[in-house]
């Protein structure tokens, strides 16, 4: 059997804990976050929600993660890496915003299985060096020309190679946390880091409020709640109610759509400003 067995996964995201947390909670999944580097965050998974595929059952590994990373990374200005493996394969995907997912796999005993291109494409993604970096990527792509039969390059030293090269953009996986590890194992790593927390479902609700918080922590906060937010929604009304009564004076259905959907975009501004206002001091 191959030492990727059973199988287990990753999903490295290339922002703060705090800003991956809430993001994640919409997974309606239960995962240990942590840190991992400087300005990356590893979420492991606590259940099993797949099954090698010599099992015969439930949905491969790398479908479900590849799932997972394109659900966090669309609302998000962050890409995600998710790094999977099973007894017969391993390999990665990254998902950015709206853009097409790219992937690479590698068999057990490293043959490579992927495309050149989506190498270029995943090193372009993540800022990398074209030259030195994709060199690297690029060697991970190339059959092993001595055919050992040893463990030099087979799918597990092609993921640390892989992460390797990752390093140079500030990842740092915490101790024990290694593609080829069993779930089980990945867990109790995951879980004992100082900095680890849980992420789990506990309604839309607090879900929204979560990422509002995040959001509003940000540099677009102020134009979301405070003062900016109110002056942009006073000019809002200020300009829709005119613009409405100027439409419905000549019967202009465009002019009164647009007045009415700056009322509309000035009255959610103020309703919005004072609820989190209210949430804030409760």
């Amino acid at each position: 059997m191959s030492s990727l067995e059973p199988a287990g996964a990753l999903l490295l995201c290339r922002a703060e804990p705090s800003v991956v947390g809430p993001a994640a909670q919409l997974l309606r999944e239960r995962m240990l976050l942590t840190r991992a580097g400087r300005e990356w965050s590893v979420l492991v998974p606590e259940a099993k929600p797949w099954l090698s595929m010599e099992d015969g059952g439930g949905e491969p590994v790398d479908r479900v993660l590849g799932g997972w990373a394109g659900a966090l990374a669309v609302g998000a200005t962050w890409p995600v890496l998710a790094l999977w493996w099973d007894a017969d394969r391993s390999g990665f995907t990254l998902a950015s915003g709206f853009r097409r997912p790219v992937g690479y796999e590698w068999l057990a005993n490293g043959t490579p299985v992927g495309e050149a291109e989506a190498l270029r494409t995943f090193a372009a993604r993540l800022g990398l060096d074209p030259v030195l970096d994709l060199q690297a990527l690029e060697a991970l792509a190339k059959p092993d020309p001595a055919e050992t039969g040893d463990s030099a390059a087979d799918a597990r030293a092609r993921m640390l190679g892989l992460l390797a090269v990752l390093t140079r953009t500030g990842l740092t996986l915490p101790a024990g946390l290694t593609p080829g590890e069993p779930a089980d194992r990945l867990r109790e790593v995951a879980r004992v880091q100082p900095d680890a927390q849980q992420v789990s479902w506990s309604g839309w609700r607090d879900a929204v409020h979560a990422e509002l918080d995040v959001v509003e922590a940000t540099s677009a906060g102020p134009w979301l709640r405070g003062p900016r937010a109110r002056l942009i929604a006073a000019a809002q009304l200020a300009a829709g109610l005119p613009l409405t009564v100027h439409g419905l004076r000549r019967r202009s259905g465009g002019w009164t759509a647009a007045g009415a959907l700056l009322l509309l975009h000035g009255a959610l501004g103020f309703a919005y400003d004072k609820v989190r206002a209210a949430r804030k001091a409760a």
